[in-house]
């Protein structure tokens, strides 16, 4: 009995073993395959392990994510974009002359000795703050209209707190632009960067000044590119409309600051912001770089923008007009008509055609169009592909400028245009030949007032009877007119004359 009980005992200390020694060998199997026998699927056992560590090493937890870096960025912009203040002093105005429909009410209910008081009062003092970005190390600053526009002082607080007072150097109101320039050199400045390149939901930083608080930053994205706002709904007068629009906060202050990318380039000039309230409500406008170089590039040069047009009137295309004119597509711009003297016809574009590109950019719509045309001068020679009746047909067309085919080009102290050169006369001048202004031809080649006989040295005192003081009136009256003009004018030597000549077609 006892021998019995003993061989139960071995067998099942030896059952036991075997038990524990297959488990084992089976832990180790789980655990560690790569020490498993070679077999034909090993080596796609080892693949399909380290792919799946890859997987897990990839899947970072969204906390452990790195956030975009602005540091660099911001210390590029902030020391490039000033404080603007627009002063504007106290000024005598006049009531309404004339009837006033006010007045004659009161009068007929009061009598004739009832008075809306004196016709002549005085405002007070004022000003309005703004911001700008300096673009050029001896101190050219670009900014918006709107911050410059009829202001008496330009009081431009650098970012060191360093205080100037700016001149205006030029204004584009169609476009919001103006340059300004402060007495200074060596500053930092922001280098203009490809507004073409930003890409939706792209990082950008606005830097400005809101609400009177200097040097302020605020990041947000791209939300869309080639925006046309119809500010004139909320009061703007802005003519050119292709913005960049951006969910960075921008406030009242932040006008003519700046738009930056993540590499500090600037790519946009902070501009407007819809809103109910008067304060940021979600989304901004900026324009784009690409627009603002140009513009500032003429207006550095010339004092004003050569602005360049096709000559068409047109409209954008929507599912509307696709249907009404039963066009194959619904995007581009409509060509209804031509201007008169047209170059977009004499180029071959014909009124139904839908314009599709410029210079290989796609259109999609109207700002596009605008933002393309804006990158140029007249003269300029660009590729037009147009949607004829489903065929794709692409023209070359030479702008003109925004009224006739004569090219002004404005400077400073100048003006040229079809073969003359006009400068203001001087006081000496004035006093010596009894006149009140004029302007003088400097220079003289072939073109139109060589043509009409007319000499160097001829000071212009009127066109058509409308009196010629200044480079601006002359200017103003040019592009005014279409056809035939009547010249009136003095030589130096007080001989007058008078002179006939066709304008606006060259």
């Amino acid at each position: 009995m006892a021998q019995e009980k003993r061989n139960q005992f071995v067998t099942y200390n030896l059952i036991m073993a075997l038990w524990i020694a297959l488990g084992l060998g089976s832990y180790h199997a789980l655990i560690a395959p790569q020490k498993a026998a070679p077999s034909p699927d090993a080596e796609t056992t080892a693949q399909q392990t380290v792919c799946l560590a890859s997987e897990r090493t990839a899947s970072v937890p969204p906390a452990a994510v790195e956030s975009p870096n602005f540091i660099s960025a911001a210390k590029k912009a902030t020391p490039a974009v000033v404080h603007i203040m627009a002063k504007y002093e106290a000024k005598v105005m006049q009531r309404g002359q004339g009837a006033n429909p006010l007045e004659e009410l009161f009068k007929e209910l009061f009598g004739e000795k009832f008075d809306l008081g004196p016709r002549e009062y005085k405002t007070q003092p004022s000003s309005a703050l703004g911001s700008g970005v300096i673009i050029d190390s001896e101190g050219y600053i670009v900014t918006n209209n709107h911050v410059v526009e009829g202001a008496d002082v330009l009081e431009v607080t650098l970012n060191d707190n360093r205080r100037y007072t700016a001149t205006i150097v030029g204004t584009d109101p169609d476009t919001d632009l103006a340059l300004i320039k402060i007495e200074a050199q060596h500053l930092p400045y922001l280098r203009f960067g490809d507004s073409d390149k930003l890409q939706i939901a792209e990082w950008v930083l606005a830097v400005g000044n809101p609400f009177n608080l200097t040097s302020t930053v605020t990041k947000g994205i791209v939300s869309a590119k080639a925006r046309r706002a119809d500010l004139s709904k909320i009061g703007a007068s802005i003519k050119i409309e292709s913005f960049i629009q951006t969910d960075a906060a921008i406030n009242k202050g932040n006008s003519g600051g700046a738009l930056v990318n993540m590499q500090g380039e600037l790519v946009g000039i902070n501009t407007a912001i819809p809103t109910p309230t008067g304060a940021f409500a979600g989304y901004a406008f900026a324009i784009p770089s690409a627009i603002a170089e140009r513009v500032v590039q003429d207006l550095r040069k010339y004092g004003n923008v050569q602005r360049a047009i096709l000559g068409i009137f047109i409209r954008e295309v929507d599912a509307d007009l696709a249907t009404e004119k039963k066009l194959s597509r619904f995007s581009g711009v409509y060509i209804e008509g031509f201007t008169p003297h047209s170059t977009a016809a004499e180029a071959g574009l014909k009124q139904g055609d839908v314009i599709v590109a410029v210079n290989d950019h796609p259109i999609k719509n109207l700002a596009q169009l605008h933002e393309q045309l804006a990158r140029y001068q007249p003269d300029d020679k660009i590729r037009v592909m147009v949607d004829r009746k489903g065929k794709s047909c692409t023209l070359s067309v030479v702008l003109t400028n925004a009224v006739n085919k004569i090219k002004l080009v404005r400077t400073q102290d100048t003006i040229e245009g079809a073969g003359a050169t006009f400068e203001n006369t001087d006081k000496a001048t004035q006093q010596k030949l009894g006149i009140t202004g004029g302007v003088q031809i400097k220079t003289l080649k072939a073109g139109k007032w060589q043509e009409a006989g007319i000499k160097k040295g001829f000071i212009i005192t009127a066109i058509d009877k409308e009196t010629v003081d200044n480079l601006d009136q002359l200017a103003d009256i040019l592009n005014s007119k279409q056809g035939g003009i009547l010249v009136a004018g003095v030589y130096p030597s007080g001989t007058v004359a008078y002179y006939g000549l066709g304008w606006g077609d060259e």
